[in-house]
């Protein structure tokens, strides 16, 4: 059952490469080949088809095992008689529209990645025209794989330009949604700065960007390189926020975008340095989106700040709807309650992950980019700042999260029994335990002695409570770490030498 362990979640992930110290190599091209075939039996099964019928794409990020697993991959699904088209260099958004547009309409695609984790990790994500596969479909394909041989064949896969075609429906987009005097080059006038962290979205500079006028001076690590020998490519990274940062203030660009290895996600920076980043992103899309979606939902992850509730039904007059980590839960949510008829435009995590009802639920780093951009080239038309749409968001003035490790076998019931009695020793505190969290318990702090929040959940896949924590004065992060102790006492096999 050795494939069964490379689920992680709507991924396929695993250790592609050496290099890294005590991690052994688990994922290979044999693996991706049997898994490929299985996406193939599925999707026949799934759509009510013969295989043979059936048309696959298959694209990648920029990593160094992204060839000799795509290799794998299309010999796999040839092998049982479905054909393969090779998109080479793409990114995970464009791969699902690649069952969508027109010139392709393919019954599924497979996406190589394995978003921000280091270079010796690669990974599989599954698309049909419907979207992101769910976890109990991996599963299947993973069990259908476990009783599959490897195969090969002599058959060739087609090659086609997926990332030339998405760009010019990003730039098709722009043109007529800001709706400028000079309708081929809207953006010109505004200096853009990209840092695609050596990943795959190198793209965004050279087929959108420029066409549409923008100057684009200064961008940087745009050349794909999976060593990534700049800086993880990952928005809520320290080090890849602070070189795109540094490039916007050394330019004095308008705005600075910042992607993911595979282009899912997007931050941003402002002219003056300031970070759009976890909160700051939420509040900028939803800003965005308030005129057009008066009073309607914004789904997001767990991890929020009261700042941001307060800043999206104070200041824009939304409504805020906290859920489980995870983007394929937030947008499942947002998919939820548009069908019981809660009008919600947008679904998106702290990590930058952000999914649009107008664009099929998909997380798209450069659709978001693409929002944002119109908003600037309108906001400069307006002379108006684009941070001035969120200055009433209030800083973060301390904030951070630890991990407890469980160290029993049965982490998960050990973990519910650690909550369950959180919670119940916060009440009997007096403490404001927020009702109705979906995720873990989250109390918020009005008083004289503490101002903030914290909440405490289990981890999505690991033996690991994380604690998130936010005081809104010098100390208050300190007090919450001595209440959080108090309330865990007791849980020896809870590692809470974090708190010490």
């Amino acid at each position: 059952m050795k494939l069964m362990k490379l689920q992680n979640g709507t991924d396929v992930r695993g250790i592609a490469a050496e290099g890294i110290a005590d991690e052994a190599v688990n994922f290979r091209p044999d693996d991706a080949n049997l898994i490929a075939q299985a996406f193939v039996l599925w999707l026949a099964k799934k759509k009510g088809v013969e295989k043979e019928s059936l048309t696959i794409g298959v694209g990648h990020d920029s990593r160094i095992t992204a060839e000799i697993l795509k290799e794998g991959i299309l010999k796999g699904i040839m092998g049982q008689g479905a054909k393969a088209m090779d998109s080479h260099l793409a990114s995970t958004p464009s791969m699902f529209m690649s069952t969508i547009y027109d010139e392709f309409q393919f019954d599924g695609s497979i996406m190589i990645t394995a978003s921000h984790l280091p270079f010796n990790r690669n990974g599989m994500k599954f698309f049909d025209n419907e979207g992101g596969l769910e976890h109990d479909d991996i599963t299947e394909i993973l069990t259908i794989a476990e009783g599959l041989e490897v195969v090969t064949t002599d058959a060739v896969a087609s090659d086609v330009d997926i990332i030339s075609c998405y760009s010019t429906h990003l730039v098709d987009i722009i043109r007529e949604k800001v709706n400028a005097d000079n309708y081929e080059e809207p953006l010109k006038g505004l200096k853009i700065v990209v840092d695609a962290g050596n990943g795959a979205g190198g793209f965004f500079v050279e087929k959108v960007l420029k066409p549409l006028g923008a100057d684009t001076t200064g961008s940087q690590f745009l050349e794909p390189d999976g060593t990534f020998p700049n800086h993880i490519p990952n928005p809520e990274n320290k080090q890849a926020m602070e070189a795109i940062k540094s490039a916007v203030l050394a330019n004095k660009a308008d705005l600075g975008i910042i992607f993911d290895t595979d282009v899912d996600r997007m931050s941003a920076v402002l002219s003056n340095g300031s970070e759009v980043n976890r909160d700051a992103i939420i509040a900028m899309m939803a800003a965005i989106l308030a005129e057009e979606y008066p009073g309607s939902t914004v789904v997001t992850d767990s991890v929020t700040s009261d700042r941001l509730q307060e800043f999206l039904e104070g200041n824009l007059g939304m409504k805020q709807h906290r859920f489980k980590r995870g983007y394929k839960n937030v947008i499942n949510e947002c998919k939820r309650l548009n069908e019981a008829g809660i009008v919600s435009p947008l679904a998106i995590e702290t990590s930058g992950h952000g999914a649009l009802k107008e664009n099929y639920y998909l997380d798209d780093g450069a659709f978001l980019a693409v929002k944002l951009l119109i908003f600037a080239a309108k906001a400069k038309k307006e002379n108006r700042a684009v941070g001035s749409y969120i200055e009433a968001l209030k800083p973060a003035f301390e904030e951070t999260e630890m991990r407890f490790k469980i160290k029993c076998e049965e982490f998960g019931a050990y973990g519910k029994e650690v909550l369950k009695a959180f919670e119940e020793r916060a009440k009997e505190k007096g403490l404001m335990v927020v009702p109705n969290s979906f995720e873990g318990i989250r109390i918020s702090f009005k008083g004289e002695d503490i101002k903030g929040w914290l909440l405490l959940r289990m981890s999505l896949h690991d033996p690991l409570l994380p604690l998130n924590m936010e005081g809104e004065r010098e100390g208050d992060i300190d007090r919450m770490k001595a209440l959080v102790a108090e309330l865990l006492d007791g849980f020896d096999q809870l590692d809470l030498s974090a708190l010490k």
